[in-house]
């Protein structure tokens, strides 16, 4: 028997665990008429990064996205009482598994780069990792809504352009998570 979640008493059938972030688990998730993404937060710890509350970051990180003009999956439901997010599915591949398959596009590291312009405008990073780009219709969309005040350590040039392409960090990361 399938998984069940609820989200404000709606319930969602558990199709697979997409993918395990700082702050939870997302899950490809259906009420038998569409596909979303369900949110679950976590309580784990992680020793790079400090959270509040992570529901209302999550919220307020969305608000701060789409103010800024970032192509992101809509905020569907919270259900703050189960910490639970449902969010547009956004179908495509990432970045990351384009990267590692040899079919990067020079448009979607142009559309990378326009996204940084808004962002730095806005005195504002997001989490430059591959693994949080899907490519649908052959726009990039950031998946998360993780963002954080700017700072040029974490900015795209600095960090995340490391993730994408065949870079000797991007290579070391698939080998770390070969088979994970």
């Amino acid at each position: 028997m399938a998984e069940k979640m609820f989200v404000n008493e709606k319930e969602y059938e558990i199709v697979k665990l997409l993918g395990k972030g700082k702050g939870g688990y997302s899950y490809l998730a259906s009420d038998g008429a569409g596909q979303y993404v369900l949110k679950q937060i976590h309580h784990e710890p992680c020793d790079y990064y400090q959270f509040g509350n992570k529901i209302e970051a999550e919220i307020n990180d969305y608000k701060r996205l789409k103010k800024i003009g970032i192509r992101i999956p809509e905020m569907l439901a919270v259900d703050r009482e189960r910490e639970r997010i449902l969010k547009e599915y956004i179908e495509g591949d990432t970045i990351y598994d384009l990267v590692e398959q040899d079919k990067m596009e020079t448009a979607y590291m142009e559309q990378i780069k326009d996204m940084c312009v808004l962002l730095y405008a806005a005195n504002t990073n997001i989490d430059y990792f591959p693994t949080n780009f899907v490519v649908q219709n052959e726009a990039i969309y950031y998946i998360d809504y993780e963002c954080n005040d700017y700072m040029a350590e974490w900015n795209f040039e600095n960090w995340g352009i490391k993730y994408w392409s065949k870079t000797p960090e991007f290579m070391q990361y698939v080998r770390e998570h070969a088979g994970t």
